[in-house]
């Protein structure tokens, strides 16, 4: 990786969020890289639901390969943001992939 010191006027690489409260959920540090990926989606190929709500559908295989980690690993990591109330699925119907809906701590959270 051809890798330059930064100065205050380098341009930033593209890159996507994180938002600091995530930093201390216990999560596994997948999970955390994973929830940075889905905020990257919503913010470029989100779907509006009938409530104006931003959702994804991010295949476990597609998830897997856009984070160089296995299906397995990922459905543990999307388990653990779920229980975590970092995100929501919406099964659909049999075959169909899931709805992902991205919850965001709210601003008060993340100066705990």
């Amino acid at each position: 990786m051809n890798c330059e010191f930064m100065i205050a006027s380098t341009p930033l690489p593209p890159y996507m969020p994180l938002p600091k409260a995530m930093l201390r959920l216990p999560v596994s540090n997948t999970a955390k890289v994973m929830y940075a990926r889905l905020l990257d989606e919503i913010l470029t190929r989100g779907t509006e639901d009938s409530n104006g709500i931003l959702f994804i559908r991010f295949p476990v295989m597609e998830i897997a390969a856009a984070l160089s980690r296995s299906p397995q690993t990922c459905k543990r990591s999307l388990n653990e943001l779920e229980q975590a109330g970092m995100i929501m699925r919406v099964r659909q119907g049999i075959g169909e992939v899931s709805h992902i809906y991205i919850l965001l701590p709210k601003e008060d959270a993340a100066h705990e």
